[in-house]
């Protein structure tokens, strides 16, 4: 398979894992977003991805990806998964998909890069939260309203990302080598042949929840919340199956979504299948 093709591949097995707290997936559907959503606003990506493989600007293959993904009746499905998985295309394009490689593309990033990530909040309602006191115009909710204060000031979409890598863990990937990413491909690698391909993502997904507290859930609903999160994750991984529906049904009947768990687990299903150590 292609990058691009592992890249949506990586996506649909995220999705379809179950149980998956909190989150889509094949079995639980939120009250606004669906399994269907899903699988919708994969194929959408598409475009954006096959040009990030072919050497496009990660800003531009990004942008273009979410503008796909955007169109399906459930709105933002993957934006935080995209985020991640644009640069990891385009390092195992260039043929190094590695810490370092994944960083050799993200530190390149350029101006244009930075606005074509702004013009992307144009496409999709995203949660964030206020931006950083050293953000100031740059706050992302202004989406392409904010590009003349990006050319401005001069930023790359790395700084940019920078800018809140202490409050979002999608953005401290980019920061720190993607070292969750490359760590969930690794716990992907070890459990292969020993947990069913169904149930990978959802079992690495849930120890991503455990190791960390969610910062998605810690920006909707605070950090004491997270941290029960992460608790509770911690005792599901501890108590067995029925204990990890119970714990899904929980998560969902309270409005509790860790996507960014989530996102992260796509990017660590697209780095085990583009090494070849997860497959289906």
């Amino acid at each position: 398979m292609t990058p691009a093709e592992n890249a949506q591949l990586a996506l649909l097995l995220e999705v379809a894992g179950t149980p998956k707290p909190g989150n889509v997936d094949r079995a639980r559907d939120l009250s606004d977003l669906r399994f269907e959503h899903f699988l919708a606003g994969t194929v959408g990506a598409g475009p954006g991805l096959r040009a990030a493989e072919r050497g496009a600007p990660v800003g531009e293959a990004f942008e273009r990806a979410v503008e796909g993904m955007s169109q399906q009746e459930g709105g933002n499905t993957q934006f935080g998964a995209l985020l991640l998985l644009v640069p990891l295309v385009r390092a195992a394009a260039d043929g190094d998909l590695s810490p370092e490689g994944v960083e050799r593309v993200v530190e390149k990033t350029t101006v244009e890069d930075a606005a074509n990530f702004f013009r992307a909040f144009d496409h999709a309602e995203v949660y964030v939260d206020d931006p950083p006191e050293d953000a100031g115009d740059l706050d992302v909710r202004r989406g392409s309203d904010a590009v003349p204060a990006v050319e401005e000031r001069g930023v790359t979409l790395y700084d940019v990302l920078a800018l809140g890598d202490q409050s979002d863990d999608v953005a401290a990937e980019w920061t720190n080598q993607f070292e969750r990413t490359f760590w969930a491909a690794d716990r992907l690698a070890e459990l292969a042949g020993s947990v069913p391909a169904s149930a990978l993502g959802a079992r690495v997904y849930l120890e991503l929840l455990a190791r960390q507290p969610d910062t998605l859930v810690a920006k909707q609903h605070g950090a004491k919340t997270a941290e029960s999160v992460r608790v509770r994750a911690q005792e599901a991984l501890e108590g067995g199956p029925e204990v990890v529906e119970a714990f899904a049904d929980s998560l969902v009947a309270d409005g509790i979504n860790p996507g960014t768990t989530a996102d992260l687990t796509a990017a660590g299903l697209f780095v085990a299948l583009a090494r070849g150590e997860v497959s289906v």
